[in-house]
């Protein structure tokens, strides 16, 4: 655990301190309701993630075909990201187990960060790439968190759910601590792509994507 890149971007444009500020207080309303329960906390953190991937994969997808020009990729690394994200949020479903409340507020908090999520992205797509960049390195940190409590016997290192341990290819013995280093890593993939996607409108590198 120790190995592990906790990095990340310093804001010094007014775009990244705009996405910055975004995120920043996303992470003040996510720790109001669940603070320091990391597994229902996941749920609702994996329900905000596995939006972005699908809203920009759409927009991507729709320009793409409005400008008759490829897409050099991004709209397939989107919609992974996105599959990537659900995955989570199913396995975390099967630890957490939330209450029919708890599952409505996953509903509502979906509902209002696709509307928003959107805007910022019909806005400008380098604040919302950003914006996910600096929202998944607070995942890696929540999860290096989790990874904490774990080994401190904190929360107990239950059995890895089935859905985990073959989606992963995990051992039939695998434990909770296994998950979710494979969920980090994900997240810290999501991570550097989405802060590589930001760059690359900063240095107009892709212009097929520029609004």
């Amino acid at each position: 655990m120790s190995d592990f890149n906790l990095s990340h971007k310093k804001a010094s444009k007014v775009s990244e301190h705009i996405a910055l500020k975004i995120t920043k207080m996303l992470k003040f309303v996510l720790n109001i309701f669940y603070g320091k329960k990391y597994a229902k906390r996941a749920v609702i953190l994996e329900t905000i993630a596995a939006v972005p991937g699908m809203v920009a994969g759409m927009f991507n997808h729709l320009k793409a075909l409005r400008r008759m020009k490829d897409d050099e990729g991004w709209i397939r690394e989107l919609l992974n990201e996105a599959e990537n994200e659900r995955m989570h949020l199913m396995i975390f479903l099967d630890i957490a187990k939330p209450t029919w409340v708890e599952r409505l507020l996953v509903l509502f908090g979906q509902g209002i960060f696709i509307l928003v999520y959107s805007l910022i992205y019909l806005s400008s797509s380098k604040i919302a790439h950003r914006v996910v960049g600096y929202f998944e390195e607070e995942a890696c940190i929540s999860y290096t968190e989790y990874l904490e409590k774990i080994d401190n016997g904190e929360v107990e290192n239950v059995h890895a759910p089935e859905l985990a341990i073959n989606y992963y290819g995990l051992p039939a013995n695998a434990k909770l601590r296994d998950v979710v280093l494979r969920i980090r890593e994900d997240e810290a993939g999501h991570r550097d792509r989405n802060h590589g996607f930001a760059d690359a409108y900063e240095h107009k590198e892709l212009p097929a994507h520029q609004i």
